[in-house]
């Protein structure tokens, strides 16, 4: 199984450039430019870990886009969409139409469970992974085949491609999985969309792609647009720190954009759709809080060798770590701690997921998991 423990560990760490933060380091001038001005405290006055938001956000660029778009939140915001979708189309190599705004991607992902599992549509998958899609295709009548993740806790492709049948109207694929950051080998999640996309539509949650860091990963985006049955989601709530203004967005071919356009629910508000533009001219931003998810998760690995447990080595802005204690314990025993981790994922209820922070964030994580584990 492809668990990490501590001397891969110590193997994998020397072979990083990233420095670790701790609490007591002076920003360097550039990294007072680009962190936001002040720390907010969570209002529930626990820390946390729970939810992998990005904590080093929103940046200056961000919010102040979304100061200065106060002045026109009197206004409804659809007919302001083009500049976004402009950006975003950009971004993606993608045309305008296939394009499809939503808020957050959670909407997207909702919207489309409600559409394709319906009146007894089937979703393909593997499990755990993230519900949103899957709940609501149940909640409107669809059934959904899940299979097990694989010894590496990683999709097992092989498996789901078996379970399509006639009967399948929609396989979801979440790539960097949550909650385990597992990703599958790249041309093995492009041979499997490729093949799949032939027999039903395919659902790619690529919430999380930002964070990955191996060379050339393919999206899934540029199977859209030679025409194959995929929709892709994309959000603005974790690399871009947006999470508090809900922005994400489909890709698919206008057809399949026009046929779930309807069912949207909700709009962008006008903030949220000025410090997404923002956000995607802000390179400096994107690829510090690249870099601060990177130390941060090298304080996760190295806790978890520390206190002997196992661990998958994340390609997201969280870690899965093997606790041995069973996690609605464990919840308790944290919160009791004043942190907040992840909820249970069953079948694996001894494991944790455990988000990135600050460096205080993580140093309250280690002192509470060493006075819980001790």
């Amino acid at each position: 199984m492809a668990f990490w423990n501590r001397r891969q560990w110590l193997k994998s760490i020397s072979m990083t450039t990233a420095v670790l933060s701790t609490g007591g380091c002076k920003l360097s001038a550039k990294e007072e430019e680009i962190t936001p001005a002040t720390t907010l405290t969570d209002p529930d006055k626990i820390i946390r870990l729970s939810s992998n938001e990005n904590k080093f956000a929103p940046s200056p660029k961000i919010k102040q886009a979304m100061i200065d778009a106060i002045d026109k939140s009197y206004l409804y915001t659809p007919s302001h969409y083009k500049e976004l979708i402009g950006k975003i189309a950009a971004k993606e190599e993608v045309g305008t139409d296939n394009v499809l705004l939503v808020s957050g991607s959670n909407e997207g992902l909702r919207l489309t469970g409600l559409v394709y599992g319906r009146n007894g549509g089937e979703v393909v998958t593997s499990t755990p992974t993230y519900k949103a899609l899957l709940s609501y295709a149940e909640e409107f009548g669809g059934t959904i085949n899940a299979a097990p993740l694989d010894q590496d806790l990683k999709y097992d492709l092989d498996e789901m491609e078996k379970r399509v049948t006639s009967e399948t109207s929609m396989v979801f694929f979440c790539n960097p999985n949550n909650p385990t950051g597992t990703l599958v080998d790249g041309q093995r999640a492009l041979d499997f969309c490729n093949t799949v996309s032939e027999k039903t539509m395919v659902f790619s949650d690529e919430a999380y792609c930002d964070y990955i860091e191996e060379q050339d990963y393919p999206s899934m985006v540029p199977l859209v647009m030679q025409g194959k049955n995929i929709i892709v989601s994309k959000t603005f709530s974790k690399v871009y720190g947006m999470a508090g203004v809900r922005v994400g967005y489909l890709i698919a071919s206008p057809e399949i954009v026009n046929r779930l356009k309807p069912r949207v629910m909700s709009y962008i508000n006008m903030m949220g759709l000025a410090g997404a533009c923002a956000g995607l001219d802000d390179k400096e931003f994107y690829n510090y809080s690249l870099q601060k998810n990177r130390e941060a998760k090298e304080k996760i690995y190295q806790v978890a060798n520390d206190l002997g447990m196992s661990y998958v080595k994340s390609h997201a802005n969280f870690v899965f770590v093997k606790t041995g204690m069973h996690i609605a314990k464990l919840n308790e025993r944290m919160n009791a701690e004043g942190v907040k981790i992840g909820r249970p994922f069953e079948p694996l209820t001894d494991w944790c997921r455990v988000s990135t922070g600050t460096a205080s964030d993580m140093a309250a994580w280690e002192k509470a998991m060493h006075r819980v584990f001790a």
